[in-house]
């Protein structure tokens, strides 16, 4: 039996990345373990920033479209040895096809399309954990929010760059600077800025 989630959050753990999905209306979170850039995807989505140039996930929702195609649901259907597995139910001229998909992408294009995300019970059963155990420094809404800021910045910092506007790019290095201390992907060479 399938049961319709949502993204709960998307996580820094002392294991990596972890995107927890909760059944609707339940008090349970399924952890999956997911990489850095994953991550990143999934929370540009969630946040719909607008990027430059299209990454991998918004370059296949946008070649559904051109095809005439539509992403309707993803399904994470099982776990073997540890593995997740997911599928991408898409609906083309010709009929539904399925095709398998890693979760964390079938994640990525799900937000992007905004379509529902189903666990089946097996799933919930087997990785299902309480939320009340799940411990974090902050709240899932303000972690979130956190990290698609920062997202948000990088992205216009780059941009600021790209259109040679440094006052701005320096403004925002600065703010990036208070917002994640610990990260350097916003440092420059002396005179750069």
């Amino acid at each position: 039996m399938l049961i319709q989630a949502e993204i709960w959050t998307v996580a820094k753990t002392d294991q990596g990345n972890a995107v927890l999905l909760r059944p609707l209306d339940s008090e349970v979170a399924v952890p999956i373990f997911i990489g850095q850039l994953e991550a990143q995807s999934i929370l540009i989505g969630m946040a719909h920033v607008p990027m430059p140039r299209p990454n991998t996930h918004e370059l296949m929702i946008s070649l559904l479209k051109t095809l005439a195609c539509q992403l309707t649901r993803i399904e994470i259907t099982e776990i073997r040895e540890g593995v997740f597995y997911a599928s991408l139910h898409i609906q083309s001229p010709e009929g539904e096809v399925i095709q398998d998909s890693r979760p964390s992408d079938a994640l990525a294009l799900a937000v992007r399309a905004g379509c529902p995300i189903y666990l089946s019970d097996m799933v919930v059963d087997e990785a299902g954990i309480p939320l009340e155990t799940i411990i974090e420094e902050s709240s899932p809404q303000e972690s979130d929010s956190r990290e698609v800021e920062i997202l948000r910045m990088k992205t216009a910092l780059k941009q600021a760059i790209k259109n040679e506007d440094y006052e701005e790019a320096a403004r925002l290095r600065d703010v990036l600077e208070t917002l994640d201390p610990s990260d350097n992907s916003g440092d420059f060479p002396p005179g750069e800025i």
